[in-house]
């Protein structure tokens, strides 16, 4: 299966269907807002490493998970009840995507969230698309993650954690909150046992486009989420 040439001046992904084994759709574009927001509902992202060029990404099977099969583990509860973290949301969106890129991640040898990565997702951040979770130990950020919101769908691009669950909790958190919002589904994009233990599965990419095609005239909950935490 060929990978499709995306214009930087004018891009247009191909079918997500075209994708090759691996999942890869096209090479090149660009990763402005619009660009962005469109890849995004036609299940397609970004993901390529430093110095090289932009790779976009649809993979076979999707890893997915629906809010109503959020599994908390018995070892998780007690953070909860103890309420050993604190939680915020989209109050240092910067530091999160930061410490995002600078955890070393196994197996890769660069960071993936380049400085043009970061620059594109904090515009997004400016104009209320893309949303950070902050996990707090008393004053310290020992965690969070961030991602994209279109829709009724939340589309997870990384995290990252400085303590102990820390991550975990703070997933766990805006899973919780997306439920009580009627949110459908969060985009997991490729699996882990991390999140498998957490209740996320996998799905068809025929299935996942189909949910994002419903998506497509959902309203999208644009701007500050901060105030979703009392």
């Amino acid at each position: 299966m060929p990978i499709f040439l995306i214009s930087e001046k004018d891009p247009i992904f191909p079918d997500v269907a075209l994708a090759d084994e691996h999942g890869i759709i096209g090479i090149g574009g660009n990763l402005e807002t619009s660009t962005l927001l469109k890849a995004y509902q036609s299940g397609i992202f970004p993901w390529y490493n430093e110095f090289d060029p932009i790779l976009w990404w649809s993979p076979n099977p999707r890893f997915v998970l629906f809010p109503e099969n959020l599994k908390v583990s018995k070892s998780m509860r007690p953070y909860f009840n103890q309420q050993k973290f604190r939680v915020s949301l989209d109050t240092h969106f910067h530091e999160v995507i930061k410490a995002c890129q600078r955890i070393k991640r196994q197996g890769q040898n660069s960071t993936w969230i380049t400085d043009e990565m970061l620059e594109a997702y904090q515009l997004l951040h400016q104009l209320g698309y893309a949303h950070s979770v902050e996990v707090w130990e008393g004053d310290q950020l020992a965690g969070g993650l961030y991602g994209v919101s279109l829709g009724r769908v939340f589309f997870g691009e990384s995290m990252f954690t400085l303590r102990a669950n820390a991550s975990k909790f703070g997933f766990i958190s805006l899973v919780r909150m997306l439920k009580e919002r009627n949110f459908w589904m969060v985009d997991c994009q490729q699996e882990t046992n991390h999140l498998r233990t957490m209740g996320a599965e996998g799905i068809s990419r025929s299935e996942f486009v189909e949910f994002l095609d419903r998506n497509r005239k959902e309203p999208t909950l644009v701007g500050d989420w901060s105030h979703w935490v009392e």
